[in-house]
């Protein structure tokens, strides 16, 4: 039997229920307005406030005379924020911003995984017709809008494509790897510089915070802007290239494949650092066209191929140097010490010079570059001590420049040679190693490096492009580099050297870029090339007795270094040594008062 409640009784149940409901509400109240507070603040500002992203100015490149080489310049970005958007329009956008059909719906497709309310860049460059239209139908365009960005432009005649690189959209596949710094549509350093300083010249995004209404239609400044984050530009970064020698290396390299590599040996700072072929840049700026790609792709030169740092070759005679260097450091040669040239060098069969040299010195073997002595003496030195060498010179080995692409060449040694013929390896390998064939492969920026260690008697910095960068005062602030030291006494360079000099300025291979008031010193190299015509190399430095620029120069399938390789050299040395001279007008006036002067004293 049910148990009867009395009227007193089922009174109390009833208020009891109305007090719990009561109670119950008041806790919620109170936990979302105490305990919660902050946290449903947050939500209702993300409900009625919106943050417009305001990207950071990217910084701007200057050579080591602050002439800018790139910079940036306005242009029209037109956006899609998915939130807003009615995908019915796609094909009348794509139409009037010239896209492909399609795009959008990829564009929306692809970054779907990412907050609908992020505005998702359709076209970067658009011009101002599309620009004009969008302005005129905005009330029919819901998530449709434009904004002014920056993007790079190129002021100067330099090209500098290998070195600067460019930015392009950071990828799905980008975005789950780098931090949180950047978001759909943003643009990240792809090659170069703009990719190795990526964290230098982004800057920081700045957020304006907009009022927004139920509908998120933007109704006014969120507290008059007093919570907005400014921006901050990106550092503007001083490069250690010199402009006018960067393009003169561009304009001599042009229609050729090759390089120039120019350093200065006391620091190691690259004042030129020219690949050709090129691409041009401003292709890379936008979305860039399909068939420009294709173009580029499809040349059989690979003009986006830095042959600068990438590119190994066979040093040719620029080697004999290195072997100079070796022998008269390990002790088996003296500056003294003579070796006979009859024209040929049997080892199994004949290996021929380019003449018949008698006894000659090592001073006089590098000014005749005999291939006959050095075919001897690289049995003298031994293979694994010319690995040793090589490695302190940088050879066989990256050397850490400042862009992320570099080759390391190779240097081959005992080992090696044992990989592939087994311990009892053919020893007359060697004889084509003495003058830099066989499986020797270097860089040019490797040979520039080792010109430069040779100029400065085995010191210097590891090369690189980038001295500093300026703050928004303007004030300089550099970057610190690796001190090298190959550990080689100063005498065994003075030989070296004087060798080189002669082979400009003595009867070596290369007199034809003497220059009487330039006192330069080098080597010409020819390096054998299965697949065609010889590539040509020259290597120098100057001024002789205080150097202060070191140069390497490939031409490739063109021959004699000599012919093709030094005049380069010579005009990039020339236009830099007698930039640093005393002006000639200078000159000829004070030498007029001198002599008026002079006039007026005898007549007295």
């Amino acid at each position: 039997m049910s148990a009867r409640f009395s009227p007193f009784d089922r009174k109390k149940i009833f208020y009891g229920i109305i007090l719990a409901v009561v109670s119950v509400y008041i806790f919620k109240l109170f936990q979302m307005q105490i305990l919660a507070h902050a946290q449903f603040d947050a939500k209702s500002s993300d409900n009625s406030i919106k943050a417009i992203e305001q990207i950071a100015l990217r910084g701007v490149f200057y050579d080591r005379n602050l002439q800018l080489l790139v910079e940036n310049t306005p242009a029209y970005t037109v956006r899609i924020t998915p939130a807003d958007y009615d995908t019915t329009l796609n094909r009348k956008i794509e139409t009037v911003l010239d896209l492909e059909s399609g795009f959008i719906s990829n564009m929306l497709y692809k970054n779907r995984v990412y907050s609908k309310f992020i505005p998702l860049r359709a076209k970067r460059g658009s011009d101002f017709s599309a620009i004009a239209w969008i302005e005129e139908n905005k009330e029919h365009l819901p998530g449709v809008d434009y904004v002014i960005e920056m993007q790079r432009g190129y002021p100067d005649s330099v090209m500098g494509a290998h070195v600067f690189g460019y930015s392009k959209e950071i990828s799905p596949q980008q975005l789950k790897k780098e931090e949180q710094y950047y978001q759909p549509g943003d643009l990240i350093g792809s090659i170069g510089l703009e990719k190795k300083y990526e964290k230098d010249l982004r800057g920081e995004k700045g957020y304006d915070y907009i009022l927004v209404d139920s509908r998120r239609r933007e109704v006014g400044k969120y507290k008059n802007g007093l919570n907005d984050v400014p921006s901050q530009k990106g550092k503007d970064l001083v490069l250690s290239l010199d402009g006018e020698l960067q393009r003169i290396a561009e304009v001599e390299l042009n229609g050729r494949a090759g390089a120039v590599v120019a350093i200065e040996p006391a620091t190691g700072e690259v004042m030129v650092l020219a690949s050709s072929p090129q691409f041009d840049l401003n292709q890379f700026s936008y979305v860039t066209p399909r068939d420009y790609l294709r173009q580029l792709l499809n040349d059989p030169l690979k003009p986006q191929y830095n042959r600068a740092t990438m590119s190994a070759h066979p040093p040719g005679s620029t080697f004999k140097l290195l072997c100079a260097i070796a022998a008269l450091d390990l002790g088996v040669i003296t500056p003294s010490t003579t070796l006979f040239c009859g024209g040929s060098f049997n080892y199994g069969r004949s290996f021929k010079c380019h003449g018949s040299h008698g006894s000659l010195n090592v001073i006089q073997a590098i000014e005749k570059s005999c291939n006959v002595f050095f075919y001897q003496l690289i049995f003298k030195i031994g293979l694994d001590n010319l690995k040793s060498y090589a490695t302190r010179f940088g050879f066989g080995k990256k050397l850490g420049i400042d862009i992320n692409e570099e080759m390391r060449g190779l240097i081959p040694n005992s080992a090696y040679y044992e990989k592939i013929y087994g311990k009892n390896w053919p020893q007359g390998i060697l004889v084509s190693l003495g003058i830099g064939q066989g499986e020797i492969n270097v860089t040019p920026l490797q040979l520039a490096n080792y010109c430069a260690l040779i100029a400065n008697n085995g010191k210097s910095f590891v090369p690189h492009l980038v001295k500093g960068y300026l703050d928004e005062n303007k004030k300089f602030h550099s970057y610190k580099y690796k001190q090298v030291n190959v550990g080689i006494k100063q005498s065994v360079f003075d030989v070296v050297k004087e060798g080189m000099f002669l082979v400009v300025n003595g009867a070596g291979t290369a007199t034809h870029v003497r220059i009487n008031d330039i006192q330069i010193a080098g080597k010409t190299g020819t390096a054998q090339n299965p697949h065609g015509k010889d590539h040509a190399l020259f290597v120098a430095f100057a001024p002789y007795g205080n150097p202060k620029i070191a140069v390497a120069v490939l031409v490739e399938n063109v021959g004699f270094g000599a012919t093709w390789a030094a005049p380069i050299a010579k005009k990039i040395i020339e236009t830099y040594v007698r930039r640093s001279m005393p002006k000639k007008t200078e000159h000829v006036e004070k030498n007029k008062i001198e002599v008026q002067q002079g006039a007026e004293i005898f007549a007295d």
